[in-house]
């Protein structure tokens, strides 16, 4: 893939920006998940880890060409005991991508498995040409 014909930009920051983060009404902390990008001839696949993120809590949104994944964790109760070591924290997850006129926005699809989201991102069909009729003005 070439640097002009990029059909997905991505975000190479590992923290959310401080202004970002001013609008989030949960008390958690709020991860940037890698992600793995591959292209074929027909589309732009995008596969992330996101653990603890199933269907239910998963909203993915495209604004202008602003691609935004958002998945919510909700923290296991501690009752009965109490962590002597923690090295894995709970949290959610935030991503964002760039994506070009070259990408089918009407038909991308997601699956989420085993906290794996899988994105299709199909590239937009060559513009047919096509015969546009004149009419005489009046």
């Amino acid at each position: 893939m070439s640097e002009e014909t990029k059909a997905i930009e991505i975000e190479n920051k590992q923290e959310l920006a401080p202004e970002e983060n001013a609008e989030r009404t949960r008390e958690c902390q709020c991860y940037v998940p890698r992600a793995d990008i591959y292209e074929t001839e027909n589309e732009v696949v995008v596969v992330t880890d996101m653990p603890g993120v199933d269907q239910d809590s998963i909203e993915i949104t495209l604004e202008k060409s602003t691609l935004t994944i958002n998945g919510y964790v909700e923290p296991d109760s501690m009752e009965g005991y109490a962590l002597a070591h923690v090295e894995y924290s709970i949290g959610d997850f935030e991503r964002r991508f760039t994506i070009s006129n070259e990408i089918d926005r009407e038909n991308i699809e997601a699956t989420i498995k085993d906290g794996v989201l899988r994105l299709v991102l199909p590239k937009a069909g060559p513009a047919k040409t096509r015969k546009i009729s004149v009419k005489s003005g009046k």
